[in-house]
């Protein structure tokens, strides 16, 4: 699709000499190549008729309508609130549960309040610097502009013994009404890397594990992983909702020393498992593609880890999934 044009002083001079000559709305949008609705708007706006039409008067108009003083954005008019929305961009909290966060931090003043689509503006009328650079490069993108989303290949996976699919897993799972129930992945480092990171979330709270690997194979993510599912209460191991990843090969010998139940999503589904692709989303602030994980220490994994438990999500009403999970845990 074409971008949009305003219509040139030479367009204009074009339709006035066509109009003079008495051609058809048609005849004169053909060799502009506008449309003749265009070209109809235009002229329509000649008064009192059609003859009266001129380019010089037109173009002038047009400068006149254009000129329209814009009152300052709320941001801008707003030191407060403009220190708090970079204060927590700098904690890497995303622009939607801040707005929520902000109605929580702050419930009798008004002025305190903006929308998640006001941050963004914000961020996208910044003049060119270090200030822009720095407040962008917070954002999950970490990209000015918002860019559509395009489907990855297919890969091709090995054979898992036993599976138990999604499709047997209980209800409540699903409505996500009882807590204990958790979905992993790996997030993969670079290819020459060969490194992976481990990520288990539980379902109802968005609690977030993060587990390091020094290998992916099928062995070393089962201990990682039942390492550190052991450590949580008993109320919060039920089940495991994974992608049909050969890491998860040993699922059947997981299950006996967790006593989780595996179940695995359909093939090229990551949908079935949206809290852990979102939240593999939010990881790669912290940790970009391409990155070896055998080089990051355990200090730097846990303390992402921290930051977001500790981050507020627009799922959980504005709270933090450590403040939900300390809820349900009494």
């Amino acid at each position: 699709m074409r971008p949009y044009r305003q219509l040139t002083f030479a367009e204009r001079e074009e339709m006035s000499r066509g109009v003079a000559q008495g051609h058809s709305l048609r005849a004169i949008s053909h060799p502009l190549g506008r449309a003749v609705s265009t070209v109809a708007r235009e002229v329509r706006r000649a008064r009192p008729t059609r003859a009266a039409y001129r380019a010089g008067d037109a173009q002038q108009a047009a400068w006149g309508a254009r000129r329209r003083p814009r009152r300052p954005g709320k941001l801008h008019a707003s030191p407060w609130l403009r220190a708090y929305v970079a204060g927590k961009l700098a904690q890497r909290w995303s622009p939607e549960p801040m707005a929520i966060r902000l109605r929580r931090d702050y419930p009798d003043d008004p002025t305190m309040r903006c929308s998640h689509e006001t941050i963004y503006q914000y961020l996208s009328v910044l003049g060119r610097g270090a200030l822009k650079q720095e407040l962008v490069r917070t954002l999950r993108p970490a990209r000015p502009y918002r860019q559509r989303r395009w489907l990855t290949q297919d890969d091709r996976r090995g054979h898992i013994p036993e599976m138990l699919s999604i499709e047997e897993r209980p209800a409540a799972v699903a409505t996500r009404s009882v807590p204990g129930h958790w979905e992993g992945d790996l997030l993969m480092g670079g290819t020459r890397s060969r490194s992976a990171l481990g990520v288990l979330v539980e379902r109802q709270t968005r609690f977030l594990l993060l587990v390091p690997l020094q290998q992916k194979t099928a062995t070393a993510v089962r201990q990682a992983f039942a390492a550190a599912i052991r450590r949580l209460p008993a109320a919060l191991r039920q089940s495991l909702t994974y992608d049909q990843g050969f890491e998860m090969y040993q699922h059947q010998r997981f299950t006996m020393e967790t006593a989780m139940t595996v179940y695995f999503c359909h093939p090229h589904s990551p949908w079935e498992r949206g809290t852990c692709e979102n939240t593999n989303g939010l990881l790669r602030q912290y940790f970009p593609k391409g990155i070896n994980f055998h080089r990051v220490p355990q200090a730097v994994i846990y303390a992402a880890e921290h930051q977001l438990n500790g981050r507020p999500r627009k799922v959980l009403a504005g709270r933090t999934p450590s403040e939900v999970l300390s809820e349900i845990m009494g």
